[in-house]
């Protein structure tokens, strides 16, 4: 562990981007902790006689069709669109990782069946499979993380399966089942530690991916609905709005997804980095 710290505050130092990604994760967190308490309006409060107000000294992003504040509600957002993204990957993780790491140890008919199962849903565009499941179900929160669940399975799977199939028959795998460990002791103890340290790159890389199908799913109506804050939502709102030369209402939220996706994709190279023993010198 300690070597991994060490090599953590390398990578950091030596790498600026890294070190930025990680400073945006933290503020990210930290948006979604706590940013409802800070905001200075109300989210949801409307306000014709502000609308499509510019930025201004009151309202730093301006404010929207609604006269409602567009930093007030970019800040909620966040917990919002952070918090469906995370539910969505934690899932995928789960159970795509279960599902990978039996196809990889047994092999056979599991390694099959599991197999022409994670086929199958990547034999559909991703986000038109998701926009069907959706759209099957009905658009709440619940609908939405299963279903961006779904279509990330494929990944973790096919992951944790080739993990598995390669550590399947290690020397000290062998010498596990000599010891008398189960199966299943097997997996949890000694080959799930081995390949979870990827796993976390994957999730941290598959997050910002996540966000932006949320993001799309909100922007195309079948997403969260209105009115609540979300950044996809807020996007679509400002789209007409462009034309008119109210640029500010699609700006700033798009802005926020961008920073986002952008932050994840650059923590997930920088894990890497940090927890692969071949990238140390």
């Amino acid at each position: 562990m300690s070597d991994i710290l060490r090599h953590g505050r390398y990578v950091l130092a030596e790498n600026p981007v890294t070190a930025l990604a990680f400073a945006l994760f933290v503020l990210i967190m930290l948006l979604a902790l706590f940013g409802p308490y800070v905001v200075p309006h109300d989210p949801l409060a409307s306000d014709a006689s502000h609308a499509l107000q510019s930025p201004d000294a009151q309202y730093w992003f301006g404010t929207d069709q609604l006269g409602r504040d567009l930093l007030s509600r970019i800040v909620v957002a966040t917990r919002l669109d952070l918090g469906i993204a995370a539910a969505s990957v934690l899932l995928a993780l789960v159970v795509g990782t279960a599902m990978g790491l039996a196809a990889g140890y047994f092999g056979g008919w599991t390694d099959r069946i599991i197999g022409r199962l994670t086929d199958t849903i990547m034999a559909f565009p991703l986000f038109v499979l998701a926009m069907g499941i959706v759209a099957a179900l009905g658009n709440t929160i619940a609908n939405i993380i299963y279903a961006t669940a779904i279509i990330g399975l494929p990944l973790y799977s096919r992951l944790a399966r080739a993990e598995t199939n390669v550590r399947r028959n290690a020397g000290y795998i062998e010498a596990a089942r000599l010891a008398g460990n189960s199966e299943f002791g097997i997996l949890v103890w000694h080959i799930l530690p081995n390949i979870l340290p990827l796993l976390v790159v994957q999730t941290s890389l598959t997050l910002g991916y996540t966000m932006l199908n949320v993001a799309g799913l909100s922007f195309i109506g079948l997403g969260v609905r209105p009115p609540a804050a979300e950044w996809g939502i807020m996007v679509a709102d400002g789209a007409s709005a462009i034309v008119s030369g109210e640029w500010w209402v699609a700006l700033f939220p798009g802005l926020a997804l961008m920073v986002a996706v952008f932050s994840f994709n650059l923590l997930g190279d920088g894990l890497r980095d940090i927890i692969d023993p071949r990238s140390r010198t």
